[in-house]
């Protein structure tokens, strides 16, 4: 043979053995399980479990024979189709409540036997979602939603409409003599971390630099007197959260295997107003 048909023959080689390590089961195993966000205690809102949307994520449902499950999706957000790995030994369904702007599509899981496993995809006209079924004799999950960032678009929209104002909006109503700055950011070095933190006595105004719309928001949670950490309705205004409560201690998190989280501490009543 030939010098230049066994250069030939070795260069042809590179891509089926680039190709095979591509495909080799225990990569994409470990990619799937950097991917999968399992319950976590301390992201319970009573009985539903409520993951961080992220694009591309797989979220995990425990799932029990004679219980069903609940997944319910974003206020709004309508439902395209639900396909799943295996039809045969899990029933799956769909249902509304609530009606007009707040309307809600639930999908319904129950499996027929313990030590089941498969997936689902549910796909509606704003995202995908990645779900990842297991069964077992006991301890089935109630529910499980989703807290979603502001999209990007909609930030954007809103931050052009704040600087368009001669008043920006966040600002609206605000006494400076009242506003109180005691607040302590701490936590991981990210991008989004807050500027600074302050109320006026009935609001809390979380205020972040202008690279926020530019990246993925990360939500926002109150943690309570036993540690546990629960949701809080906030608005976005601009570069601002705007949290219609004060709270002591709250925490921004983003992510899922390797969370980044950022703590918010209210300080005491010396030094308020400074």
């Amino acid at each position: 043979m030939s010098a230049k048909i066994l250069i030939f023959a070795a260069l042809c080689a590179v891509p089926s053995m680039v190709s095979a390590k591509g495909n080799d089961p225990e990569s994409i195993q470990s990619a799937v399980r950097a991917a999968t966000s399992e319950p976590d205690r301390q992201r319970y809102v009573n009985a539903i479990q409520v993951y961080g949307w992220s694009e591309g994520a797989i979220y995990s449902l425990h799932a029990a024979p004679e219980r069903v499950s609940d997944i319910a999706l974003e206020p709004g957000e309508a439902l395209v189709s639900v396909a799943a790995g295996d039809t045969l030994r899990w029933v799956i369904g769909d249902t509304t409540s609530g009606s007009g702007a707040e309307k809600r599509v639930h999908i319904l899981v129950k499996p027929t036997l313990p030590g089941l496993s498969t997936n689902i995809i549910i796909a509606t006209d704003r995202r995908s979602y990645h779900v990842q079924l297991t069964s077992a004799a006991r301890g089935a999950m109630t529910g499980m939603r989703w807290t979603y960032p502001p999209s990007l678009i909609a930030l954007r929209a809103e931050a052009a409409a704040a600087e368009a104002q001669p008043v920006p909006a966040v600002a609206a109503g605000i006494v400076p003599e009242q506003l109180r700055f005691d607040y302590r950011i701490g936590g991981d070095v990210v991008p989004w971390k807050p500027l600074r933190v302050f109320d006026d006595g009935r609001q809390v105004y979380v205020e972040f630099g202008a690279n926020l719309p530019q990246g993925e928001a990360p939500p926002l949670f109150l943690i309570g007197s036993t540690g546990e950490a629960e949701l809080v309705n906030y608005r976005v205004a601009g570069r601002y959260y705007v949290v219609d409560r004060l709270f002591d201690v709250a925490e921004l998190r983003l992510g899922t295997k390797k969370q980044k989280v950022v703590r918010i501490t209210r300080g005491g009543r010396k030094g308020r107003g400074a």
